[in-house]
């Protein structure tokens, strides 16, 4: 697979108590399994089937993905500010590859 870029972007900072949104995408070709190669037979599906996000340490966000999902999803989603510290975003592949990337985030 062509290498996997992660995005996120969050606020530097935010005042507690305040609602902010988080908005995540990555790069990932998601083959569904229905497309056939140039030799005939059917790609092997290949899908990010998972997405958590973690803020200090718990899972805030999380959802499980089919087939039906594009090619590099985009995911976005409002979070409660609590306390400063870092969000902890996580993909994984049918192939159980996982893919990371982190944030921080202060809050005043």
């Amino acid at each position: 697979m062509a290498k996997v870029k992660a995005r996120v972007k969050v606020p530097k900072s935010v005042k507690k108590g305040e609602i902010f949104e988080v908005k995540s995408l990555i790069s990932h070709k998601m083959e569904s399994g229905q497309r056939k190669g140039k030799d005939g037979k059917k790609i092997p599906r290949q899908i990010i089937n998972k997405f958590v996000c973690a803020y200090n340490g718990k899972d805030v966000f999380s959802s499980d993905w089919r087939g039906a999902v594009s090619a590099n999803p985009y995911m976005a989603f409002h979070l409660k500010a609590v306390d400063s510290g870092s969000l902890d975003f996580t993909w994984t592949d049918d192939s159980g590859d996982v893919f990371k990337k982190s944030a921080k985030i202060k809050v005043t």
